[in-house]
């Protein structure tokens, strides 16, 4: 299955957009936190004010769950219902998919922020082996926000998002996923100096505040 999604690519990508894509070489934000952080929320806000293309893990693979014909809906679906984490191979070559198709339509569009990815070490090292000298990452942009916070947030946000995991048995589960999986990635970093934390728990505007000031200093 993996291999007819990369076949997928490449007949969706012209062979000029890979030359384009060998020369310059994404360059990418992972942003991290916990369910309900304001990572997508803020994300937008970058995306407002600094040439970043935002892609959301998550939102890639509730797209592809949705698409008509998909051979990973069904799987994903089973996944993602019970706050377990997709394969690593689907969700790579959904970015890559994404990342591809953005630079096509405009080679400048090369600055990325990738929502939700790496959550735990099998992303990482999945990443680690296909983008490998294919795509740059600048820093982890972390959202550190208190789970009482993000249950919050993410029940709230339930009576409108249509998300079947807003709920709080599958948010239970998000964050012990979460604490268990993704804490030790963001660790990782942080002790290659590439973590950027901002207090999550403030207003969106204070919290983009911080996020400016960051982006300010990295470019």
């Amino acid at each position: 299955m993996i291999g007819r999604l990369v076949n997928n690519v490449a007949q969706r990508v012209p062979s000029l957009v890979y030359r384009v894509y060998a020369m310059k070489k994404p360059q990418v934000v992972f942003v991290l936190g916990g369910p309900g952080a304001g990572k997508g929320t803020q994300c937008a806000k970058i995306v407002e004010s600094y040439n970043y293309t935002h892609l959301s893990a998550g939102d890639l693979l509730r797209a592809e769950r949705a698409r008509e014909g998909s051979e990973f809906g069904v799987l994903i679906a089973n996944f993602i219902k019970e706050g377990k984490i997709v394969p690593v191979e689907i969700t790579i070559n959904l970015l890559r998919m994404a990342m591809e198709e953005t630079m096509k339509k405009d080679e400048q569009k090369f600055r990325f922020l990738i929502d939700g990815f790496p959550r735990n070490e099998d992303n990482l090292q999945g990443w680690n082996k296909v983008m490998d000298g294919k795509a740059d990452v600048k820093f982890v942009l972390f959202f550190d926000c208190s789970n009482e916070v993000c249950i919050k947030r993410c029940l709230e946000r339930g009576k409108s998002s249509g998300r079947t995991d807003d709920n709080r048995e599958s948010l239970e589960k998000r964050i012990q996923t979460y604490l268990q999986s993704t804490r030790p990635i963001i660790e990782l970093y942080e002790k290659q100096g590439k973590v950027r934390c901002v207090d999550a728990s403030h207003s969106v505007a204070e919290v983009f505040a911080d996020v400016k000031l960051i982006f300010d200093k990295e470019g």
